[in-house]
């Protein structure tokens, strides 16, 4: 098998008690006709909620695949949980945004209508684009072989942000002119960092003044400006390589 490890396929909470797994619908599908699994084969299937079995292939069908549990781990919830607020980027820059904080290890995204966003996500076109970002959220995960995956909230306004804020162990805003560095800043070792990402036009005066008074800091990432779809995904490499999940 290649340095990376097995594919990793992924099931419903509570399928993964037997002695037998059977991979079927677009799990099954993906197994068989796009990975091309063959008996003999290491898989492994996880339900995203910190369980994972290592599994042999028994056999292959058109779109479904039947495997033998070897064995069954536990993986605790990481801490810090880290959670980012990512305000709505135009285009399909917000999948991007999702993946690659996914692959990264974020934990939870939280879509935020801020002021300035260009994109509104209303009626369909709001619930079609959640959609898309959990669905992106689950293929990331799979990808980068996450035992837990990244929970993707429903849109938020600035009073659910605020209120995120208020309750975590540390909450940050992003900045490009901000006077503290995000390297430097201590962190807790437990309970949620909350990141913001604004938009592109930057978050405004108000939205700045309400979140600073929920508890949160701003801090700059460094001498460069980023796009507000990669920003949640490097802040977050910065934190996670300064915890013990990295």
């Amino acid at each position: 098998m290649p340095v990376a490890g097995p594919p990793l396929f992924l099931v419903p909470p509570g399928e993964l008690a037997g002695d037998v797994i059977t991979l079927s619908g677009a799990e099954g599908h993906h197994a068989a006709a796009v990975r091309r699994l063959r008996p003999g084969e290491r898989a492994d299937v996880g339900d995203g909620a910190g369980t994972i079995a290592e599994c042999a292939v028994l056999s292959v069908t058109r779109d479904s695949v039947l495997l033998s549990v070897r064995s069954v781990r536990e993986v605790p919830a990481p801490q810090p949980v880290i959670t980012v607020v990512q305000a709505l980027p135009k285009g399909d820059r917000g999948e991007l945004a999702v993946e690659l904080m996914t692959e990264v290890g974020v934990d939870a995204v939280v879509p935020w209508a801020a002021q300035r966003c260009v994109v509104r996500w209303q009626g369909d076109r709001g619930e079609r684009s959640l959609v898309k970002w959990r669905a992106t959220a689950r293929e990331a995960a799979k990808q980068s072989r996450r035992a837990w995956l990244p929970e993707v909230a429903s849109l938020a306004s600035l009073a659910d942000v605020a209120k995120r804020v208020s309750a975590a162990a540390r909450a940050v805003v992003l900045e490009a002119d901000a006077e503290s560095a995000l390297s430097r800043l201590p962190l807790p070792a437990h309970g949620e960092i909350v990141l913001v990402a604004g938009p592109e036009g930057g978050i405004t005066p108000a939205e700045r003044r309400a979140l600073a008074d929920a508890g949160a800091v701003e801090a700059r990432l460094g001498p460069t400006v980023l796009r507000t779809s990669t920003a949640g995904a490097a802040a977050a490499a910065v934190l996670l390589s300064r915890t013990a999940r990295w």
